[in-house]
């Protein structure tokens, strides 16, 4: 099977490509192409573009100021970020449940966008954080009634699929 060619797979930068990686993350500019390559392909996916594009709404230019905030204050702490970022999540997960799968689709695409341009360590914490934040809201999202494999997600349950579909494509 061809996995290059599915619409919702990312594709790898071209190694002839001099611009195929750009260094590490170093501030808001790259956080912001970054978070537009993740976005592009999020609103796209087969998986998870419907959060986005019909339960949300998101509208990219009013939500890109406000993610790379979150971002930029994660990774740099160099941004005022002061909200709520179950919420939007929660509400998200009231009109269309998220499942351990869509968290692990996010944690793909996220790790995508990065591989995609930059390595280094900023580049690996939000790689790491990604996937940690993915964890918590899922963990968070399940409750206290939820399954075991749902409550205790990253010891059953959530299989980071990133890490084990994008080093098996590769």
């Amino acid at each position: 099977m061809n996995h290059s060619a599915a619409p919702d797979r990312p594709a790898a930068p071209s190694a002839a490509d001099p611009a195929a990686r750009e260094g590490d993350i170093r501030g808001r500019a790259d956080l912001e192409a970054v978070l537009r390559r993740f976005y592009a392909a999020a609103f796209a996916d087969r998986r998870i573009g419907p959060f986005f594009t019909e339960v949300a709404g998101t509208d990219l230019e009013a939500h890109l100021p406000r993610i790379a905030d979150f971002w930029e204050r994660a990774l740099f702490r160099s941004a005022d970020y002061s909200g709520d970022a179950f919420a939007p999540h929660a509400a998200l997960h009231s009109a269309r449940a998220l499942t351990a799968e869509d968290f692990g689709r996010w944690v793909q695409l996220w790790r995508a966008a990065l591989d995609g341009r930059h390595r280094g360590p900023a580049t690996e914490r939000a790689k790491a954080q990604g996937e940690q934040i993915a964890l918590a809201l899922l963990r968070r999202l399940a409750g206290p009634d939820a399954p075991a494999e749902a409550a205790h997600a990253g010891r059953a349950g959530f299989v980071p699929l990133a890490v084990l579909e994008l080093r098996t494509v590769a």
